[in-house]
């Protein structure tokens, strides 16, 4: 698609009226445009590499949802979403565009919702040619004579633009704001390009339970050749991308998904995966999807090459490598399935104490969904050895407008209806904890879901887990069976056991925050703390 083939959009709703408008561009046109600007450089493999400056990723602390008649009452207000004025929205919206009307920018129509029923247009007006690059690659793609005249949502991201936050009722000078009365995004401050992703996952996590039924989930997702669907939530690092890339399943998508009444589909159009210590061994499809098109963030080059070091992390361990979805080999277009058989939960337990995989009841599915653990490694400093407890609410409590129970509900009546197996899976630690045990191998987890999924795991026969209460399989075809029990791979039991009450305990003092939404069967899946550990 190019520039000269579509008729020029209508900006004058947003104030806009730079010299120069460049509408949706072609990807050859954006990455020549990004070279010419010096926004990047070409990796032998043909991707755009860029850095994103001083945030290389995510600035929490500085997302802001408008309080107005639309959110005072409907949003989940506190360290998550954060408020600010409309007064404040409307005087950065106003400087925000007088500082575009000096520039040259980039505009790109996209829609965000595989499933045409729920099917959300939106224009993303950037400062650089490789941002639009990463909306083309990130949201689901227009033809030509499907380009609407007025857009749903617009997304204005401006890195350039720094908010002054004693005028600006901002705490720093980045910011992402969004507001819902007005169906805008405010991007300023900041080039990390996962605010525009995670500003529309937002918005699609408020409007679509709210108004739609419909469960908006941070996951990835997959289908096999019998149209058996299967769902995996889980936080940053747990292995959503990895895992749901299956060379014997088509991938829906990688990161956000809605469950409606009768589908699950991709909000996106593609996929921004960790490209930290990337290998063709061990990530083929991911690896073999850099290619011209695609768009890297912050890695680094070996010296005096154009080959990516993708073990090198000088930058940021968050180096990331954004593709459009049809880059995958097996990819599903339209990116839309069947209800889900199967739901993982995927943790990387640092503790070591989960077990690599275990079924779970409905009352456990809904009390790990809502607690949403996974652990991440504090550090390589010296002296810093104690992994990070990180609980995160539906597995996504970053991008949740509306309180986590909305969520829970709406899973717990889907798991019901559609009589759903319910895995939980540690891609952590075994053996002991960090430091100590050993990372759970990938080969080895892979062949744990594969039996989820063609059902022969089911069929196994189960232990308790002393302390969480997890059916833990005694056998799993290509699984060494020692590791199935985790606390048979520990050299210490004891040591073992100890461990487990801590973590457990953990679990507890978190849940208390949701107690008064959990009903007598969640409470009864809480962790019990023994002293002898079987």
């Amino acid at each position: 698609m190019s520039s000269m083939n579509v008729k020029q959009p209508n900006l004058s709703y947003l104030n806009l009226s730079a010299k120069t408008v460049k509408y949706q561009l072609s990807v050859p046109e954006l990455v020549e445009e990004a070279l010419k600007n010096g926004e990047g450089t070409l990796a032998d493999s043909g991707a755009l590499a860029v850095d994103t400056g001083k945030f290389t990723g995510r600035s929490p602390k500085d997302r802001f949802i408008v309080c107005d008649e639309v959110t005072e009452n409907a949003v989940w207000w506190g360290d998550i979403n954060i408020k600010i004025t409309p007064a404040h929205f409307n005087a950065l919206f106003e400087k925000i565009t007088a500082h575009l009307n000096t520039k040259q920018i980039y505009v790109r129509d996209a829609y965000a919702c595989a499933d045409e029923n729920y099917k959300t247009s939106i224009r993303v007006v950037t400062e650089h040619a490789f941002q639009n690059l990463f909306a083309n690659n990130l949201f689901l793609r227009f033809k030509d004579d499907e380009l609407p005249e007025q857009p749903e949502w617009t997304i204005i991201a401006a890195p350039s633009f720094l908010a002054d936050p004693a005028i600006d009722g901002t705490r720093q000078a980045n910011f992402s704001i969004i507001n819902f009365s007005k169906k805008m995004i405010l991007i300023g401050g900041t080039a990390y390009t996962g605010e525009i992703k995670k500003g529309i996952f937002s918005v699609l996590n408020f409007i679509l339970p709210e108004q739609k039924n419909t469960l908006s989930m941070h996951c990835s997702a997959n289908v096999g050749v019998d149209g058996d669907t299967a769902i995996f939530f889980g936080l940053s690092g747990t292995g959503k991308t990895t895992l749901s890339a299956d060379p014997k399943r088509a991938l829906i998508g990688d990161d956000e998904h809605g469950w409606s009444e009768n589908s699950v589909f991709n909000f996106e159009g593609g996929c921004y995966a960790k490209c930290v210590d990337l290998t063709a061994e061990k990530e083929p499809q991911i690896f073999d999807a850099i290619k011209f098109g695609s768009l890297l963030e912050n890695t680094n080059y070996f010296f005096g090459t154009r080959n990516v070091d993708f073990s090198n992390i000088d930058k940021t361990e968050n180096t990331r490598v954004a593709y459009p979805i049809n880059y995958i080999a097996n990819a599903l277009e339209p990116s839309v399935a069947d209800g889900p058989k199967n739901i993982f939960f995927l943790t990387a337990d640092a503790f070591g104490v989960l077990p690599p995989i275990a079924k779970l009841t409905p009352s456990q599915a809904m009390f790990h969904f809502i607690s949403g653990y996974t652990a991440k490694v504090a550090g390589t400093e010296a002296g810093v050895t104690e992994p990070q407890l990180t609980f995160s609410a539906c597995f996504g409590k970053a991008f949740l407008p509306l309180h986590p129970a909305k969520y829970a509900k709406l899973l717990g009546e889907k798991m019901e209806k559609n009589n759903v197996n319910v895995w939980l899976v540690n891609t952590g630690w075994s053996g002991g904890p960090y430091g100590v045990g050993s990372r759970m191998k990938l080969s080895y987890t892979r062949a744990m879901i594969t039996a989820a999924l063609d059902g022969s795991l089911a069929k196994q026969n189960f232990v308790e887990h002393p302390v969480f209460g997890l059916l833990m399989p005694i056998e799993c075809d290509n699984v060494p069976s020692a590791i199935l029990n985790p606390r048979n791979t520990w050299a210490d039991q004891n040591n073992y056991d100890q461990k487990a009450n801590e973590l457990a305990n953990a679990f507890i003092n978190n849940f208390k925050q949701f107690e008064d939404i959990a009903d007598a069967e969640i409470l009864k899946a809480l962790p019990k703390v023994v002293e002898n550990a079987i």
